[in-house]
């Protein structure tokens, strides 16, 4: 059985909190053996959340740490996860629970497997999201494949993933449109991260597995969908440019 550590990015989530999501976390854990530790990594918060986990969470449940970060964005909060990983695996999903806590026993089940990497799909269906954002997200798909490739999996944006931490900490190396830790102003959800992650784990051969997941589109403040779109092209356009220049070390 491997082990695995569970990592929740949160920034300004304190009405996710006050809902009790924690809670579901929190109870579903205690019964899955091979999870050994929680790690929420707070990507300086403004708000109550890191008040309310400090508070209500900490002190009575023995597998929750909170990593408190500078606010860097999404991808930096992950990679400092990570980086402080004890267990052989990493598995992270977002606190608002759009794939419920339970989907994590499918990732577990490719774990044991071996897999490097498993990736949670929403396999097209996006229930709930608008009409447009899901034709937004088809013609992304295109730009993607198109650009940098990674025609071999059909949803690299899920917030819920697992590394084997080894090879993850490899990657992480290797990155370079991520590679810097740099301030920003508001919410960054970085989800070129992802692109760049999986870009750079093709390249260097790791096993990578889709699985579909149950996903329900959530609301959230945190997501701006055409500025995030905008800064995710950009992304894109600069792994094609880094990889073209020979940047990539792999």
């Amino acid at each position: 059985m491997h082990t695995i550590t569970l990592i929740i990015p949160c920034y300004n989530e304190e009405l996710n909190i006050q809902k009790g999501v924690l809670d579901k976390i929190g109870n579903y854990v205690q019964h899955v053996p091979s999870i050994k530790e929680v790690i929420i990594s707070d990507d300086g918060s403004t708000d109550n959340s890191k008040k309310l986990i400090k508070e209500e969470y900490l002190s009575r449940n023995s597998l929750f740490r909170l990593l408190e970060n500078k606010h860097r964005g999404k991808a930096q909060t992950l990679i400092s996860a990570i980086q402080s990983a004890k267990s052989e695996y990493v598995l992270f999903m977002d606190i608002d629970l759009a794939t419920p806590i339970e989907e994590v026993e499918k990732m577990i089940a490719e774990m044991e497997k071996n897999t490097d990497i498993v990736i949670g799909s929403r396999s097209g269906s996006r229930a709930g999201a608008p009409l447009t954002r899901k034709i937004m997200a088809v013609g992304f798909i295109f730009i993607r494949n198109f650009i940098i490739g990674l025609k071999n999996i059909k949803d690299t944006q899920c917030g819920f993933k697992a590394f084997k931490t080894d090879a993850a900490k490899k990657i992480i190396s290797s990155l370079v449109v991520f590679k810097k830790s740099q301030g920003v102003k508001g919410s960054s959800v970085s989800a070129g991260f992802d692109l760049e992650f999986l870009f750079l784990a093709t390249k260097m051969g790791f096993s990578i597995k889709e699985i579909p997941v149950v996903w329900k589109h959530v609301e959230t403040k945190n997501v701006n969908f055409i500025t995030d779109t905008i800064e995710t092209l950009q992304d894109i356009l600069r792994i094609k440019y880094y990889e073209t220049t020979g940047k990539y070390k792999v």
